[in-house]
């Protein structure tokens, strides 16, 4: 970001680094119209900078507002010639509904310029637009990329196939991907341990020790 801000006065660069930080802060708190607020004052002072415009983007993709956060992951694109935004592109044309122009994005010859990361994203991107339009064996293949033989590490990408594999019936090879999922994700990001659980059969309930009673056993004490 700082070699960006090179080409701004020092004071206006400051002004922008600091309302850049404030922006990743809101967003990490989600409060978005905080983010919006300072995403917006960024690109005024400096609306040439590709980090500015990529933090816009962020705060309106993170708002459901796709068409504009699309807009914005275009022109850093153009200002900084970077492809890494692809798949969240790929997810704006999704969340606009415009299925086809999401796959031939996804298709296009400058995923091959993608670092491994986000060519994961840009799979479960891939995989939920065809999900989304019925085709769940075309999903599960969008998943079979190198990354998913990794036995650590993509676990977003394990649980997406778990997730698939499911709803395509195939409930014991999906727990083997929640397992791999669960074991990965160390923040619980996802609820990869609940999907096994689920699975196992296993319901969790009140004990009888905690559970308070009700009015009704009341009432059916009887005098002795």
């Amino acid at each position: 970001m700082h070699h960006q801000l090179r080409t701004l006065s020092k004071e206006n660069a400051d002004g922008v680094a600091k309302h850049l930080v404030m922006v990743a802060a809101y967003l990490a708190a989600d409060e978005l119209d905080a983010a919006l607020a300072h995403a917006e004052t960024a690109v005024r002072r400096a609306g040439r900078v590709p980090a500015a415009r990529e933090a816009l983007g962020m705060v309106a993709y993170r708002r459901g507002d796709f068409g504009r956060a699309l807009t914005e992951f275009r022109t850093v694109r153009r200002l900084g010639g970077s492809h890494h935004l692809l798949p969240l592109m790929v997810d704006c044309e999704r969340g606009l509904g415009r299925h086809e122009r999401a796959l031939d994005l996804a298709a296009s010859p400058d995923v091959r310029h993608l670092e491994e990361s986000d060519r994961v994203e840009l799979a479960i991107v891939v995989a939920g637009v065809r999900r989304d339009l019925d085709q769940t064996e075309a999903a599960l293949l969008a998943l079979q990329i190198p990354q998913l033989k990794k036995a650590v590490g993509p676990y977003r990408l394990h649980y997406a196939y778990g997730d698939t594999l499911l709803a395509l019936g195939r409930g014991e090879e999906a727990r083997d991907w929640f397992v791999r999922a669960a074991a990965a994700d160390l923040d619980g990001e996802t609820d990869a341990a609940e999907r096994v659980e689920e699975i196992d059969g296993v319901v969790l309930t009140e004990s009888a020790e905690s559970a308070e009673p009700s009015e009704s056993a009341d009432a059916e004490v009887t005098d002795g």
